[in-house]
């Protein structure tokens, strides 16, 4: 399936390359505005002002003027986007997270990602289960063999982090408690406090925490071949409603720190843009700043990239029942 989905992908970009060249002189002097759905500090917020200093060697704008839209979850800045005007100056960069939202029909998202135009994505975001170095427990076995209900942390109710320690909690059966309302880093904080004693998140946010010696990874929930030696998820998994859970979490993990454009600007801009992303995302000077702010770097094209969103979105009634399941304790 993703064989196929990488040659679309590849026609697709042989046949957009001429349009790609005539989008690009839109841009000449133009100001592109980047929305990114947090507040500054934080990996999207760099990746966007890292963007912001490389793109103009590969899109002729004047400047990127990166904007910042938080709010729950990442949804305000979405929703700011898909209403935005669609003539190619303004895109955002938001965390898949959305889809899950989009999935469950959650209140408040106004936006239909099937109709958003996706420009690029930066990485993968493998999913793992992080356990605190100071809580007592040694692997994951020994957590999930606790005689008592283990304290997780995650985000607001709804948010990524919620649902997938939620998906976590069922596919598994693992006995937690889960705690919410942390943002940031205030998750590995709380760790070092020992008010809690794991939380499930991207590897490239908790990494810099394990390596300070805050906590391990106990458990990868991707399908990925990064961490030898960590179990994966998918061997715990009670039944198919697991299996199928993961397997969604997984999907999701191959395509971190999205950027899009909102519906209906014309395919020769779009075309400029995911062209002008992919090879500012391949710069030497780009990845060599990326790699000092400790941002891991997997990017792929635009047209991919869509293709990748869509086949996420598609889900059979069975696996989104069982995700409203898991998302609504």
């Amino acid at each position: 399936m993703l064989d196929r989905i990488v040659a679309l992908a590849l026609c697709m970009c042989l046949v957009a390359a001429p349009a790609s060249a005539a989008g690009a002189d839109f841009y000449r002097g133009q100001t592109l505005t980047y929305i990114v759905a947090t507040g500054p500090g934080g990996v999207y917020d760099l990746q966007a002002r890292l963007m912001a200093r490389f793109l103009p060697k590969y899109l002729p704008v004047s400047r990127v003027l990166v904007k910042n839209v938080p709010g729950a979850g990442h949804i305000v800045g979405a929703n700011t986007l898909y209403v935005s005007k669609p003539d190619g100056l303004t895109i955002a960069t938001f965390n898949t997270g959305l889809i899950y939202d989009q999935l469950l029909g959650r209140p408040g998202a106004r936006f239909d990602l099937k109709k958003m135009h996706f420009v690029a994505k930066a990485t993968n975001d493998t999913r793992v289960l992080m356990v605190a170095a100071n809580s007592g427990f040694k692997s994951f076995e020994s957590l999930y063999m606790s005689p008592t209900p283990v304290k997780f942390g995650a985000a607001g109710i709804g948010s990524a982090s919620y649902i997938e320690t939620r998906i976590v909690e069922d596919a598994l059966r693992l006995p937690l408690q889960l705690v919410t309302g942390f943002e940031g880093t205030e998750a590995d904080l709380s760790m070092l406090r020992g008010e809690i004693v794991a939380q499930v998140g991207t590897a490239g946010s908790l990494e810099p925490f394990a390596k300070r010696g805050g906590g391990f990874f106990a458990l990868v929930l991707s399908d990925t071949d990064t961490y030898p030696g960590i179990p994966r998820a998918s061997a715990y998994a009670k039944d198919e409603r697991g299996k199928r859970l993961l397997d969604l979490v997984s999907t999701l993990s191959q395509m971190g720190r999205l950027t899009a454009a909102p519906p209906g600007i014309p395919a020769d801009r779009l075309a400029a843009l995911r062209d002008a992303f992919f090879a500012t995302m391949k710069d030497p000077g780009y990845v060599a700043e990326a790699n000092k702010l400790y941002m891991a770097l997997d990017p792929a094209h635009g047209t991919m990239v869509q293709a990748m969103v869509l086949r996420a979105l598609n889900q059979p009634p069975e696996t989104i029942a069982a995700l409203k399941a898991a998302a609504t304790k």
